[in-house]
């Protein structure tokens, strides 16, 4: 546990570092100057002893030998500069868009280049820039770039979030026989999470889908030297899988970016893919309420950053939704920005 909670406890100072050095160089320019939060927000120490209290967990895990220690800086030491030069390279760009409020380079991309693929079956949603990301999610420069930034954002903590979703699939595991189980991870994005399932499942059966083609490519090379993972084109609003064909399904990050009734529409096919008895493992942000101390950071991000979908997703009803779509409670965890839900799909 002490080696694993040693590195987590470096990871957020590098990152703390980094994030620092951001908002000197660019300053506060991510929201209009007379926005203020009016409800409470949490002061910068709460937030890291947040995050010292989510590493702690995530180490724990580890000693309980439930998932292998992290090893997100599996890219060369080099190469992972050169990402973080990139990072700050393109920062500057991406605080003039949120001066401009200019969300559209990814719309942009999708439009003019004939060769992107796929393009014409990305919907509207999509295309556009989440956080005002260089890109969007259709460039292979974003997924290059995108895990440094949203470790920068996070104060180190994005894995350590990701991975409190590797506790309930080690207790659906036990017991059974992980060549046999089918897990599909919906918009899995660069693939950070299928690499650690990966690794404390090397014989499990994975697949990941996502509408970025630069970002599953991202993601087949995260994978290394592990046992290669399936990855597939595809939209979580018709997942292109046979009924009752999972064990397991991931979601993680996807619901605070698509509209309301996209959402359910996306409820309803995770519950369909999944077999019954399965797992469906829900990771995203918190939601009002859930840290009434918190809540000025969720009503303040969809402003500072391009989230048209965040603001509804705080106040939906997810309880009511997977109750509907035949998805039981099973649990539910909170990991420093994040909330794990777990549910079961109804065995009729």
């Amino acid at each position: 546990m002490a080696v694993q909670l040693a590195g987590n406890v470096a990871r957020m100072t590098w990152y703390s570092g980094v994030n620092l050095m951001l908002r000197r160089q660019f300053g506060r320019t991510s929201a209009p100057a007379e926005f203020s939060p009016s409800l409470p927000v949490p002061g910068r120490e709460e937030l890291l002893g947040d995050v010292r209290a989510l590493l702690r967990h995530d180490a724990r895990a580890v000693a309980e030998g439930l998932y292998p220690p992290g090893d997100e800086e599996a890219l060369r030491p080099v190469e992972y500069l050169s990402r973080l030069r990139a990072m700050f390279v393109d920062s500057s760009e991406v605080v003039s868009r949120r001066v401009g409020r200019d969300a559209g380079s990814a719309r942009s991309v999708a439009n003019q280049n004939n060769d992107l693929p796929h393009a014409s079956q990305l919907p509207d949603y999509f295309t556009q820039d989440f956080h005002f990301q260089t890109g969007g999610y259709l460039t292979e420069s974003s997924a290059r770039l995108y895990d440094v930034q949203v470790e920068t954002l996070f104060y180190g903590a994005a894995a350590a979030m990701r991975r409190a979703g590797l506790r309930p699939i080690a207790e659906f595991m036990r017991g059974r026989d992980q060549r046999r189980i089918r897990l599909l991870d919906v918009a899995c994005g660069t693939g950070r999470f299928l690499r650690d399932v990966r690794r404390a499942y090397p014989a499990m059966r994975l697949t990941g889908c996502d509408l970025s083609e630069p970002y599953l490519e991202e993601a087949r090379g995260h994978m290394g030297r592990l046992r290669a993972a399936r990855f597939v084109f595809a939209n979580a609003e018709k997942l292109p899988f046979e009924d009752a064909s999972q064990d397991i399904v991931t979601c993680i990050f996807l619901y605070h970016e698509l509209p309301s009734e996209v959402r359910r529409v996306v409820t309803r096919e995770i519950c369909r893919v999944l077999k019954p008895g399965g797992l469906f493992v829900f990771i995203d942000s918190l939601q009002m309420g859930d840290k009434p101390n918190w809540d000025g950071l969720l009503e303040a991000f969809p402003v500072r950053f391009h989230e048209p979908f965040f603001s509804s997703f705080v106040t939906d009803d997810l309880e009511n939704m997977f109750a509907e779509a035949g998805l039981k409670p099973s649990g539910e965890v909170l990991a420093f920005l994040a909330k794990v839900l777990v549910r079961r799909r109804s065995m009729n």
